[in-house]
């Protein structure tokens, strides 16, 4: 159980910190508005962007919130990382998406040892 806890709180505090946090201090940069915009979408877009990503990593932290919450989180972000990396690729083509995957499967752990700290609550 000790070893389901640290992977799980770590891979969380990672995406948390990945997904929460970093967008928070950077959306407003002039580096960020211009990734956005290289990728063809509007400024408001990554404005929206930042808001559901800071929702989706409270949701994933706090134990407090509803399992169908938690589920909805999840999704959103696998679907964040996988439209990011095909935005990139079509874009600039195929330059290293190595990054996309690795927070993929970051978030991956984190859902597995989720649901097995679940299960053993139960």
């Amino acid at each position: 159980m000790k070893k389901e806890k640290i992977l799980f709180w770590s891979a969380t505090t990672l995406i948390a910190l990945f997904e929460g946090l970093m967008p928070i201090l950077t959306f407003n940069t002039d580096m960020a508005k211009d990734g956005i915009r290289h990728l063809g979408y509007p400024d408001y877009f990554g404005t929206a962007l930042v808001v559901f990503k800071v929702l989706g990593a409270l949701a994933l932290i706090i134990p407090m919130v509803p399992k169908r919450f938690k589920e909805w989180a999840y999704a959103g972000f696998a679907f964040d990382f996988i439209f990011a990396m095909i935005s990139h690729v079509a874009v600039d083509g195929i330059t290293g998406e190595t990054f996309m995957l690795i927070a993929v499967a970051i978030l991956a752990v984190s859902y597995v040892y989720y649901h097995k700290l679940s299960e053993s609550a139960s």
